[in-house]
């Protein structure tokens, strides 16, 4: 008999086939239904508890279910991060970096996977946004007895730009140069892309120097640095604090391919099959917009459909970001193979030569190119196809493989006001440049630069996993794991900018994780800026209030 299988997963075509691998199984004996599910973030791979469940339905010939608590998931869902990296810049009394060594130390907890590899894509961002000449990554990789680490959001990138950005902080501090004007000038030049970092890192295209300058003009940075001063010159109980970071990130980072079917429908609307699958990030209206935009149909009538390794022929799921720029470049080349289809078919209609054939995208009819009339419509066709047994030539599948990964960019603000008394934080202020090329909509790409900044905070300020000597979990519910609610987060202050790729014609970069990545070194910096005039200069994550205030007094203990 057939297996199937409902997962929360990211990536059901892989997990049917590695199901059918260790269950011995031929591959269309096992069917993976991925439903819609409450986020991903590079959690919701294949799990041993589901390969056990499977084993046991086909041992008992019964239905089997397994459900979790929040605080088991807390306890045995993998862990993020679990880095310590230790690092050392040089360069000359002008302010431009000559060399940067990472020592990075990654715990794997009991059983190494995914969490292993991390460190990989540590060592590949490591130059950051800078022309470094020389770069040494030393990596080691342990095993402890906790629980096993993967990716989170951002896997790997948010602790290679935690570091450079605070090595290139304290690089600033030392010569007396702003934060700002040491990163301009050390930034990878404009007109350099596609450059290549000191440890190979192919960078498709950026203008970093451009993001900063839109970030420091929307954050009014020097105002801000205006009202700091004063505040000092005071005395004040409550400092400000002004963080800068600037990063890039990689996305498609193992250059996949994703598979897209296009198909028109009797009424001559679309259906889109994608191996990609949504976890909130909005693909349904992003592949829709970007069919209905190919094939003149109004984007109401596109269905987009995922999830179902029955229904959806082959895929590689969603991770690193990649969904829309392989995802979306792959339903795009479908949808362009329908409209040639469809050119052919429509001639045969108008009896014309369908080199003649015109597309008008704003009606949906085809024509020959230079005379509207006569005309036929999508649904017109399809229906007339539909009589005659050849509506399945209006559909086409595609795989797109990019040749290479993309390279999101971006520029952060934050601002704090810290209470030196009691050590408590309060972010007023988060201004945001995330760019990843060509944004198909606006709406969806802000949604996910939202959760991206909300995450990146969290783990400035708030989130922490504790584990006492021998390994047991010190906070495994969501009444000691602390992470911000939406009234401790401000306004974000996003500002666009664009930098297409050529990696795809879409001219689309990932921008699922770019929020997190860019955040978190920039709250931090920002606390730790607020505390400069008590010597403090540096503050383990999360800088909560407990950690703040007992900075504040070591510094005061040891003179600063």
């Amino acid at each position: 008999g057939r297996l199937t299988v409902w997962l929360s997963t990211q990536t059901p075509h892989q997990d049917k086939m590695v199901l059918g691998m260790l269950l011995g199984l031929e591959a269309e004996q096992v069917r993976v239904v991925a439903p819609d599910v409450g986020g991903g973030f590079g959690g919701k791979g294949l799990a041993v508890e589901d390969v056990l469940l499977a084993w046991l339905a086909r041992a008992t010939g019964r239905q089997v279910r397994w459900t979790e608590t929040r605080s088991e998931n807390l306890v045995a869902m993998h862990h993020g991060r679990a880095q310590r990296i230790e690092f050392e810049i040089g360069g000359d009394r002008d302010g431009r970096v000559k060399a940067l060594r990472l020592n990075v130390l990654q715990d794997a907890g009991a059983y190494p996977g995914l969490g292993a590899f991390l460190p990989n894509l540590t060592a590949m961002m490591a130059s950051g946004v800078y022309q470094i000449p020389k770069i040494e990554v030393d990596i080691k990789t342990v095993v402890t007895n906790t629980t096993p680490t993967g990716p989170v959001r951002g896997a790997g990138r948010p602790e290679a730009t935690q570091a450079v950005e605070r090595a290139m902080d304290l690089f600033a501090a030392d010569l007396s140069i702003d934060p700002a004007e040491v990163r301009r000038r050390n930034f990878i030049p404009a007109d350099a892309f596609p450059f290549t970092t000191a440890v190979g890192t192919r960078y498709d295209s950026g203008d970093y120097s451009r993001a900063l300058e839109l970030v420091l003009e929307g954050a009014g940075y020097r105002a801000l640095r205006e009202q700091q001063e004063s505040l000092r010159r005071n005395g004040s109980r409550t400092q400000l604090g002004i963080g800068l970071s600037t990063y890039v990130e990689v996305t498609n980072g193992i250059s996949e391919t994703e598979f897209g079917a296009v198909e028109i429908t009797p009424d001559g609307g679309a259906i889109v099959k994608t191996g990609s699958l949504s976890q909130g990030q909005g693909h349904e209206t992003t592949f829709a917009q970007i069919v209905a935009s190919r094939l003149g149909v109004p984007i109401e009538r596109v269905r987009v459909i995922k999830g179902d390794t029955d229904v959806v022929a082959r895929g590689t799921g969603t991770y690193g970001s990649k969904s829309t720029q392989i995802g979306g470049a792959a339903a795009q080349l479908a949808s362009e193979e329908v409209v040639e289809h469809a050119k052919r078919l429509a001639a045969e209609e108008l009896e014309a030569s369908p080199d003649d054939m015109a597309l008008d995208l704003d009606a949906g009819r085809f024509h020959v190119a230079g005379s509207p009339e006569p005309a036929i419509s999508w649904g017109e066709l399809a229906s007339r196809l539909e009589a005659t047994g050849r509506l399945g030539e209006l559909s086409a599948e595609a795989d797109f493989t990019a040749e290479h990964p993309t390279f999101p960019f971006g520029a952060h603000v934050a601002v704090v006001e810290v209470d030196t008394e009691t050590g408590s934080v309060e972010l007023q202020r988060l201004v945001a440049v995330d760019d990843a090329g060509h944004i198909i909509n606006p709406m969806v790409a802000e949604g996910q630069v939202h959760g991206g900044l909300a995450a990146g905070i969290a783990q400035a300020l708030h989130e922490e996993l504790a584990y006492d000597e021998e390994g047991n979990p010190q906070n495994s519910n969501l009444v000691t794991y602390c992470f911000p609610a939406a009234t401790e987060l401000p306004f974000f202050e996003l500002v666009e900018m664009e930098t297409p790729t050529p990696a795809n014609a879409l001219g689309a970069k990932g921008i699922g994780e770019s929020g997190t990545i860019g955040a978190t070194p920039a709250v931090l910096a920002a606390v730790i800026d607020a505390l400069a005039p008590y010597g403090v200069r540096h503050l383990e994550m999360p800088a909560n209030g407990e950690r703040v205030w007992q900075a504040i007094q070591e510094a005061a203990a040891t003179g600063g």
